[in-house]
């Protein structure tokens, strides 16, 4: 069986474990195995869609950064790995493509037809973010308080485990035991929500 970019539906699993273990361990090996693996597709990806060398190369950096901090985020049941991976980078495409519109110089050359889609959400899209957002505070209001402090140095500020573990002045281990508790908490919290 194939996945939609050519990998077989075992390694889309792979993909998903990777993930899961920066996630769950901050694990180099995994996020090195990650980035030789997709950043020099997201490169193509972005050249493909007019991005000039250099920004392409900086673009796929980018992504996989952001791969490594928000790991925790990734769910492989709403979505595979390559496609969480390249929406990542399809959307910070679109934030360089913005910033160089307001700024006045942009290095992407023949935009395509993406950019000219009016992408402002429409009502019911922000009833909805609004109804998600509300879910979300509701399930991080039913974690214990170190539990919730955890999480919101993890994604707010997007802390690393180790720097969590200085800021609290508790083992890195615990910080780990309580980001693994916390995620499969909102999961089943969040789950009853939906």
């Amino acid at each position: 069986m194939t996945a939609p970019d050519g990998q077989s539906a075992a390694d889309s699993g792979d993909w998903a474990r990777l993930i899961e273990a920066i996630a769950l361990h901050q694990d180099r090996a995994a996020f090195a195995a990650l980035f030789e693996h997709f950043a020099p597709l997201v490169k193509t990806l972005m050249r493909r869609s007019g991005v000039a060398e250099s920004s392409a190369d900086e673009l796929a950096q980018e992504t996989l950064l952001l791969v490594w901090r928000k790991a925790a985020l990734f769910d492989p049941s709403i979505a595979g790995a390559a496609a969480w991976i390249f929406t990542i980078a399809r959307n910070l495409r679109i934030d360089a493509h913005r910033r160089g519109q307001r700024g006045g110089v942009t290095e992407i050359s023949g935009i395509d037809a993406e950019f000219h889609v009016d992408e402002s959400p429409g009502p019911e899209t922000r009833v909805a973010a609004a109804q998600a957002e509300n879910r979300v505070r509701s399930a991080l209001a039913a974690l214990s308080e170190e539990q919730r402090r955890v999480m919101e140095l993890s994604f707010y500020e997007e802390k690393a485990h180790g720097e969590i573990a200085r800021i609290l002045r508790i083992p890195l281990g615990t910080v780990k035991s309580r980001s693994r508790l916390a995620m499969n908490k909102l999961r089943n919290l969040l789950g009853e929500f939906s």
